[in-house]
């Protein structure tokens, strides 16, 4: 059986969170991803294959390393999905201020 991993699973770990900040900055190797961890290489490992099924980070074979590179295409269609949610929320809180403010107490 073939195990399908969900963008929104994948991100909702923080040490996975934490990869996909720290390879945003600059491509890094497993060894020096992992090097910003206190958990073993190999926990480290499997957190970037879920990053990479999920198509949140790319591989790139430099030589005889690995680089992992971040995936903007993939979280803009991230960010593309939640935008009409936030938009939502906005307008509900600018009612709300709107409602508040007429109910100001009167000094």
């Amino acid at each position: 059986m073939e195990l399908r991993r969900d963008v929104f699973q994948a991100i909702a770990d923080p040490t996975r969170r934490a990869i996909i900040t720290l390879v945003a900055v600059q491509a890094m190797t497993p060894t020096a991803i992992a090097e910003n961890f206190d958990s073993s290489r190999q926990t480290i490992s499997k957190h970037i294959q879920i990053l990479t099924e999920c198509e949140l980070l790319k591989q790139e074979q430099n030589g005889r390393e690995i680089y992992y590179h971040f995936n903007p295409e993939k979280m803009k269609a991230i960010a593309d999905f939640i935008e009409p949610f936030r938009e939502m929320w906005d307008n509900r809180f600018n009612k709300l201020e709107a409602i508040m403010k007429k109910y100001k107490p009167k000094k």
